[in-house]
Order: structure tokens, then C-alpha cells, then sequence
């Protein structure tokens, strides 16, 4: 059985502050394989939650690898 629907990871992510910040992670979480879209809720000097749409189940180290690519930190993620 195959899905085409899309999957949907939340993850909190620590340490970002401004816009630049949240374009820094998101370009970097979009250039993973399969990402369609980033939505980031910026909770400046505190812990914001980021969600990532994609084609399949992603693996969490990729994400926090991406993240980390960043210069963040991945804190927490549901996948």
C-alpha cells in the first residue's frame, strides 16, 4: 500500500532570535529530500517549534543534522 500524502514532523528547536535565524533553518531543513514546506513559530530566546511537511517519513537524525548545519539546536521532535 502506497500514500502520497504528506507526512508532517514537529520539532522544537533552541537558540534562534530573529528572522534570519528562522530563514537559516529553514533553508537548510528544505534542501532535505522530500521536504515540501518549513513552517517555523519563532519564540525568540526560547524554544521554537518548527514544522516540516514532506513526501515521506523523515529520519530524525537528518533533521537534527539539518538543524545543526544551522548553527541550532534540535531540543525535542514527535518523529
Amino acid at each position: 500500500m502506497s500514500t502520497t500524502s504528506p507526512a508532517t514532523t514537529t520539532i522544537s528547536v533552541s537558540g534562534m532570535t530573529c528572522g534570519h535565524c528562522v530563514s537559516a533553518v529553514s533553508e537548510e531543513l528544505e534542501a532535505l529530500e522530500g521536504v515540501e514546506a518549513v513552517n517555523v513559530d519563532l519564540n525568540a530566546g526560547g524554544i521554537s517549534t518548527v514544522t516540516i511537511t514532506s513526501s515521506g517519513k523523515l529520519s530524525p537524525q537528518d533533521i537534527g543534522e539539518a538543524v545543526a548545519e544551522a548553527g541550532y539546536l534540535m531540543v525535542a521532535n514527535d518523529a
